[in-house]
């Protein structure tokens, strides 16, 4: 049987911007014999707006920098990021590379019992139609209703993750998914800045619908892809975490320690263009 030592390098996670620290909180949380590089481009969040050849353009120089740190895998962990510029990343990266559009997809149509999802996401992600591909390849037969949310990024960044602005926001786009004929038993947080609000879209929500996370189980498929490769960290290896952002850094730890508590040194990284 071959021996396999195992791999040190550090996990890299890039998201636009604070939304994939929820996808790190998983993965440390699933691996903590790991080390991880993370990049948020906070100076140009939110993706969601932009066009998609700019969403490429910017993901892109991302990777780069991530990709210079030595890491020996990639969780793109940013939904616009995977649905508009996934191909051209695993075109451009010497590592395997996992985003989060697929995950969630399939744990979605697992979750549901009447064959009705809800899609909350940015407009680039929904404008993409990845979400009812994916989710539709994993479970024949599932409508797929998409709402695009492009007020939730910019509350999320700012921290507003609770209050009367950020409930009444949550509430207005929720609801033409929860009434009708066609109500949904299902609902898949299509952006990894969407977890952070979790406990109020449960609140409106309700017990009936299963709310599912891209978060975890990205997680969950990173746990599984190193574990097929052999390249969990040797038991005896450093656990190194490092972040970086691209735009402000205080900004980006008030969000941050929420999830972390104590952080290490934020790195600030130039963005290559606004």
């Amino acid at each position: 049987m071959e021996d396999r030592a195992g791999d040190p390098r550090p996990i890299g996670v890039f998201d636009s911007g604070v939304g994939g620290l929820t996808v790190l909180a998983e993965l440390q949380r699933r691996l903590p014999g790991e080390s991880t590089v993370y990049l948020g481009d906070n100076a140009r969040t939110p993706y969601g707006p932009r066009p998609a050849d700019e969403v490429r353009r910017f993901t892109l120089e991302c990777v780069k920098w991530l990709l210079a740190q030595e890491i020996k895998l990639l969780l793109v962990a940013c939904n616009t990021a995977t649905a508009q510029a996934l191909p051209e990343v695993r075109a451009a990266s010497p590592v395997p590379v996992l985003g989060v559009v697929r995950p969630g997809a399939v744990a979605a149509a697992a979750a549901t019992r009447t064959n009705h999802v809800g899609v909350i996401a940015t407009a680039g992600t929904v404008a993409s139609g990845a979400y009812p591909a994916a989710i539709q390849e994993a479970q024949a037969g599932v409508a797929v209703r998409q709402q695009a949310c492009p007020e939730l990024v910019p509350l999320v960044e700012a921290g507003e993750l609770r209050g009367p602005r950020t409930e009444a926001a949550v509430r207005g786009y929720l609801g033409q998914l929860l009434d009708g004929d066609q109500a949904i038993d299902t609902l898949l947080l299509g952006c990894t800045h969407y977890p952070l609000l979790r406990p109020v879209i449960e609140e409106i929500v309700g017990t009936g619908v299963a709310v599912v996370d891209s978060a975890f189980t990205t997680g969950l498929a990173a746990e599984d892809l190193l574990d097929a490769l052999g390249a969990r960290a040797p038991a005896a290896a450093p656990v190194l975490h490092r972040m970086a952002t691209t735009g402000d850094v205080a900004a980006f730890a008030a969000v941050a320690e929420r999830l972390f508590g104590a952080l290490p040194d934020i790195e600030a990284i130039p963005a290559a263009g606004r």
